[in-house]
């Protein structure tokens, strides 16, 4: 996380619900040498305490997980460059502004059991945002191709201990100087989902 605090300032229950919304982000686990990473959409649940996501049986955090280990999702939102000519005011350097939420705590493989309700869930948590479509569900699967499927991946839960988000949208900045800068971005910068960065830097 950004070590200014200015950039720190949001509340836990705000980056729960960007994090919530979000339902992907960068599993990191430490391994041996460099840290074992994946990247997996999960479930946060409403309280923030709990975040459920699946991974493949041949991945290595899975061999890794033989008892609960430390563990953090990286959660990215919308970033993009920030040229010091699009302030309007002299003395200024290159930046980068950016959304990220991280959620920190201990992730354990569950019974395999839970795996068709997890399943069941987040598909369904992913599928009613595509409405008017009519969601897709695992009955629609034969049996044995949704066996076959669930013999290749395992259930896994994160006891969320600690939320902690960065929102880098100059606000270290006056207010005309900050929104001279969200206009040149959303008019053709240089990143990702430049539209909903600019929404966030004037405050939408």
């Amino acid at each position: 996380m950004h070590p200014n605090p200015i950039f720190r300032g949001e509340a836990r229950a705000r980056c729960e619900a960007f994090a919530r919304d979000r339902g992907f982000g960068v599993l990191a686990v430490a391994g041996d040498g460099a840290p074992l990473i994946s990247h997996v959409p999960f479930l946060l649940s409403e309280d923030g305490t709990l975040a459920e996501l699946h991974l493949m049986r041949s991945n290595p955090i899975v061999r890794a997980l033989k008892a609960p280990a430390p563990a953090r999702i990286a959660v990215s939102g919308p970033d993009g460059y920030v040229s010091p000519d699009w302030y309007g005011v002299p003395d200024q350097v290159p930046t980068w502004n950016y959304v990220a939420v991280h959620l920190a705590g201990e992730l354990e493989l569950r019974p395999q059991m839970e795996l068709r309700d997890l399943l069941d869930r987040l598909s369904a948590h992913f599928e009613a945002r595509l409405l008017p479509k009519t969601p897709w569900v695992s009955a629609k699967m034969t049996p044995e191709a949704l066996e076959r499927m669930m013999r290749m991946i395992v259930p896994c839960r994160m006891r969320v201990d600690d939320v902690q988000g960065t929102w880098k949208l100059n606000q270290n900045k006056p207010d005309d100087v900050r929104l001279a800068a969200a206009r040149q971005i959303e008019a053709g910068g240089v990143g990702a989902e430049l539209g909903a960065l600019a929404a966030l830097m004037r405050g939408d």
